[in-house]
C-alpha cells in the first residue's frame, strides 16, 4: 500500500584511473562548441544564416537562456552558457546545454539535452521537458533507436492524473511549451541505490534541492564504501559537464550524479544498472559547492527535477524531513536518518513490495483475501515479496492508512496491502 500524498511545504541545499568497465562501454568523448550568450531571445526565435558554423550554438544558447529564465528566473541571466554539440549529421544535431554557475556558489548548474533540426535554413531546437523534444527526437537522424523510446517520455506534458503525451503526428513546435513533472500517484522507480549491491554507505544528506534552498527536494547525498558511484537503473548516459553525468531511464525518469572524480565521458552510451560512472568527489567544474567527497544524486522526471519524497531507491523509501538535508529513509518499519548507513539490497521490481509490519516483527499470511481465511504462515518486516494479483477483502489499517485491498503473493498466500509498500495506491499486478 502507499498512502496518498499529503500537501507539504518543501525547501532545499546543496584521482583514480577509470575502471576497465567504463572503457568497455563504447563511451565516446563529447566533442562540441561553447558559445557566449546572445541577447535574450523568445522561445521561438531562430537565427538566420544557418550555413555559418556558429549559428547552431547561438540558437541553442538563445533557447538555453529562455529555458533558464523559465526555470530559475532572472538569476539565470548571469550564468555561463556551455553548449556542446556532441552529434551532427546534415540538418540534424544533438547535444547538451548547461547554465554553469561559479565554483563555490551555493547555486548548482542546470542543464538539458537538446535536439535540433535545420529547416528552411533555420535551426529549430527542442529540449528535455518540452513538447517538441519527443516528436523531433523520434525522427531525428542523430538520435539512436534505443534512445527514442526513452526520449518519448521526456516531453514534460504528463501532469497529475497522468495526462497523455501528444500524438505522434502532432505538428512540431519550436521547442516552446508547457513543462511539468508528476509522479501521478505512482512512486515506483525501479532503481537501486547509486553504489554496489551489498555495500553500506552513509546518507550524508537527506532530501534537499538540486541546489540552493528552493523546491523541489529532488536530491540526496551518499558517501562511503568503495566510493564507486554506479547507475541506479539501466538507461542511456550523457556527460553534462566534467564531474556530472545524467542517465535517462524509462518511465520518464532520469538521474543526475554530480561532484564525481574521474567520471566517465559519455554521449548516449547504453548502461546497465550498476554501471560505473565515477568516484565520489568534490568536483564543481560547472559550479556549485561540495563539502567532503560525496555523490549528489538528483531525481528528474519528464525533463525537470522532482521531489524525492515517497519515491524508492532500491528497497528504501525516501522521506522528507523538517528542513533540507534532514529527512530519512525507510526499509519496512526500520527508519534511518541523515547521517546513518543504508544497505543496498538491490532494486525493487515493479510487481514487488516491501513488508511494513507497522513496528512489529511479522505479518500473517492467509489462505485468502481476509481475516476469515486461515493463517498459513508469516512474513518478516522488511522482506521483499512478489505480488501475483490483488483482490478486495477485509479492511485493515497500517502505517499509511486503511485499505480493503489484499495481495496474492507468488507462493499463493495473501497479505493485506495495509502492510506492504508498493509505491502505488492500488493493485500493482492486476486483479485476481
Amino acid at each position: 500500500m502507499f498512502h496518498r500524498r499529503r500537501p507539504a511545504a518543501r525547501r532545499i541545499r546543496t584521482g583514480s584511473a577509470l575502471l576497465a568497465l567504463a572503457a568497455a562501454l563504447s563511451l565516446t568523448g563529447a566533442a562540441g562548441a561553447s558559445a557566449a550568450a546572445p541577447a535574450p531571445a523568445r522561445a521561438d526565435t531562430v537565427l538566420a544564416g544557418a550555413d555559418r558554423a556558429g549559428d547552431l550554438s547561438e540558437t541553442v544558447t538563445a533557447r538555453l537562456r529562455e529555458r533558464g529564465r523559465a526555470t530559475l528566473g532572472a538569476a539565470a541571466d548571469g550564468d555561463r552558457a556551455k553548449v556542446d554539440v556532441t552529434r551532427r549529421s546534415g540538418d540534424w544535431a544533438f547535444g547538451t546545454a548547461v547554465l554553469a554557475t561559479e565554483p563555490g556558489s551555493e547555486r548548482m548548474p542546470e542543464g538539458w539535452l537538446f535536439v535540433a533540426e535545420r529547416r528552411d535554413g533555420q535551426w529549430k531546437v527542442a529540449m528535455e521537458g518540452e513538447e517538441a523534444f519527443a516528436r523531433i527526437s523520434r525522427r531525428s537522424a542523430v538520435v539512436e533507436d534505443r534512445e527514442k523510446p526513452l526520449f518519448a517520455a521526456q516531453d514534460g506534458r504528463r501532469k497529475p492524473g497522468g495526462a497523455a503525451a501528444p500524438a505522434a503526428d502532432a505538428p512540431d513546435g519550436d521547442g516552446a511549451g508547457e513543462v511539468g513533472t508528476a509522479a501521478a500517484g505512482d512512486y515506483r522507480t525501479g532503481m537501486a541505490l547509486p553504489f554496489s549491491t551489498g555495500q553500506t554507505w552513509t546518507m550524508t544528506g537527506g532530501p534537499h534541492g538540486w541546489g540552493g534552498s528552493a523546491a523541489p527536494w529532488s536530491s540526496v547525498d551518499f558517501a562511503g564504501g568503495d566510493q564507486a558511484v554506479r547507475a541506479t537503473r539501466a538507461g542511456t548516459a550523457y556527460t553534462m559537464c566534467t564531474g556530472w553525468v545524467r542517465v535517462v531511464h524509462d518511465r520518464g525518469y532520469a538521474t543526475d550524479y554530480y561532484h564525481l572524480w574521474n567520471s566517465v565521458n559519455v554521449n548516449g552510451a547504453a548502461v546497465s544498472g550498476g554501471t560505473f560512472l565515477g568516484y565520489t568527489g568534490t568536483d564543481v567544474t560547472c559550479g556549485g559547492s561540495a563539502t567532503g567527497r560525496h555523490v549528489h544524486l538528483g531525481l528528474r522526471q519528464n525533463g525537470a527535477y522532482v521531489g524525492m519524497d515517497e519515491h524508492n531507491l532500491g528497497k528504501w523509501v525516501v522521506k522528507n524531513g523538517g528542513s533540507a538535508y534532514q529527512g530519512s529513509a525507510m526499509h519496512g518499519s526500520r527508519r534511518v536518518y541523515a547521517g546513518s548507513g543504508v544497505y543496498n539490497y538491490g532494486a525493487l521490481g515493479f510487481t514487488q513490495g516491501i513488508v511494513d509490519a507497522n513496528d512489529t516483527s511479522t505479518v500473517n499470511k492467509r489462505s485468502g483475501p481476509g481475516t476469515g481465511y486461515a493463517v498459513v504462515g508469516s512474513v518478516s518486516d522488511g522482506a521483499t515479496v512478489t505480488v501475483s494479483c490483488s483482490s478486495n477483502g477485509t479492511s485493515h489499517t497500517g502505517r499509511w492508512g486503511a485499505t480493503s485491498l489484499w495481495n496474492k503473493l507468488s507462493d499463493g498466500t495473501w497479505i493485506s496491502d495495509a502492510y506492504l509498500w508498493t509505491g502505488v495506491n492500488g493493485a500493482i499486478n492486476g486483479y485476481c
